[in-house]
């Protein structure tokens, strides 16, 4: 199908995706955002090479490659054991890795680019919900009003919709993110995700996030785990308190957190483990974290809404209806998405909760397993996204991964 009327609701970097993408298909695209200004909200993510697949069919990969910083390994340490370190070279795909970048400079690509192809954006809209308006779909807005009917809604606002009914749980805990200037003669790592636990009640991350918007020097995204129920008594503590708790664990960070002089610098992250039983409603789409949303343990939020937003511009395109066209969307993204949730579930507490039998397994057991075949390969299919070969299914070929190599640099 070609030249349907779509509405995108959300300018995250799922909703400026799909925008894209069902723009480049034929279709005449409109996006809606609540804010004023569109923006992007929070500090790091991990790109993963299914995302990079998505972004190299944009055109888009070299700029995520030149804004970010490539990542091969991440590493983590409990005390003197080493209980996570997963290579991307253990995949066997020469030049599979990773890129730690900015949320700002992914949205940067992603909004230039529907600038670039005169994709309508209102903003200032903010959303309360849809209705069905024969087979098409309007937009309901908080100011009363609403929209012309669309044949086809796409949901890309994330956990808290308001275009699809409340479901899932909020998770106990959340973190603290901060964007630093990467720590010159610092002894971390600038090409891997470094982490350091104390029990799952701990864990402090410094992330190689590139160059973002504005900046001038590379960065890196510092994150500190930490209860929700707990964040008030962090603000009443003050940030001397919490810096000897950091630098007690990790006394390597010091150099980043002299950095950080007033609480505002650091914003807090809460997350939620939801899964929507029904993400294809009449003319109207549930895609990313608006259909799926989980603990960011394996990294794969932006990634995986990458993949939807591509998936349901490929089903739209092979159906011969809407309707059917966002079913196969959902039906190509299913097994992928319901194994990743299945997967953060499992390991989430391992990592952020209160158990005391947990770390001590990890850090005891799976620690010392994890540096050895099979199991150095099968952590690096999950943390890579890989796991279930989802780019076959999507029309994503392992081509796609191996164009990364040249556009790489020097490691």
């Amino acid at each position: 199908m070609r030249g349907l009327n779509i509405a995108v609701a959300g300018c995250g970097p799922c909703g400026l995706a799909v925008a894209l993408l069902l723009d480049r298909s034929g279709h005449q695209v409109t996006l809606f955002e609540r804010f004023e200004t569109p923006k992007p909200l929070g500090s790091g993510l991990m790109l993963q090479p299914t995302g990079m697949a998505v972004l190299g069919k944009l055109g888009l990969l070299d700029a995520a490659l030149a804004r970010g910083a490539r990542v091969d390994r991440l590493f983590g340490k409990a005390g003197k054991r080493v209980v996570l370190d997963v290579q991307y070279a253990a995949l066997g795909r020469p030049g599979t890795f990773g890129i730690g970048i900015h949320r700002a400079s992914l949205f940067a690509i992603l909004h230039e680019a529907v600038l670039r192809s005169g994709i309508p954006i209102h903003s200032g809209r903010a959303l309360a919900g849809s209705v069905l308006v024969g087979e098409k779909r309007a937009l309901c807005f908080a100011d009363g009003q609403t929209s012309v009917p669309f044949d086809l809604v796409v949901d890309a606002l994330g956990t808290r919709t308001p275009l699809a009914p409340p479901t899932g749980r909020a998770l106990r805990y959340g973190a603290l993110w901060a964007s630093l200037d990467w720590p010159s003669g610092a002894t971390f790592d600038p090409h891997s995700l470094a982490q350091r636990y104390a029990r799952a009640s701990k864990m402090a991350g410094v992330l190689p996030i590139g160059v973002p918007p504005g900046a001038t020097t590379p960065k890196a995204a510092f994150f500190w785990s930490l209860r929700v129920d707990r964040l008030e008594a962090w603000r009443a503590a003050g940030l001397a308190t919490w810096k000897a708790e950091v630098t007690a664990l990790w006394p390597e960070c010091a150099t980043l957190l002299d950095q950080i002089t007033d609480p505002h610098q650091l914003t807090f992250a809460r997350y939620a483990h939801r899964t929507l039983a029904s993400p294809a409603e009449p003319a109207l789409a549930h895609i990313g974290d608006a259909w799926h949303s989980a603990s960011p343990q394996l990294g794969q939020g932006a990634n995986m809404a990458l993949l939807d937003a591509w998936a349901l511009a490929q089903g739209l395109s092979q159906a011969g209806d809407i309707d059917e066209g966002v079913r196969q969307g959902i039906r190509l993204r299913r097994r992928h998405v319901l194994t990743y949730q299945w997967l953060t579930a499992l390991f989430t507490p391992v990592y952020q909760s209160d158990s005391r039998l947990l770390p001590l397994v990890r850090d005891r057991v799976v620690g010392p397993l994890a540096k050895l075949w099979p199991v150095t390969a099968i952590q690096a299919s999950m943390v890579s996204g890989l796991v279930g070969n989802p780019l076959k299914s999507l029309g994503l070929c392992d081509d796609d991964l191996n164009a990364i190599v040249p556009l790489a640099g020097a490691p």
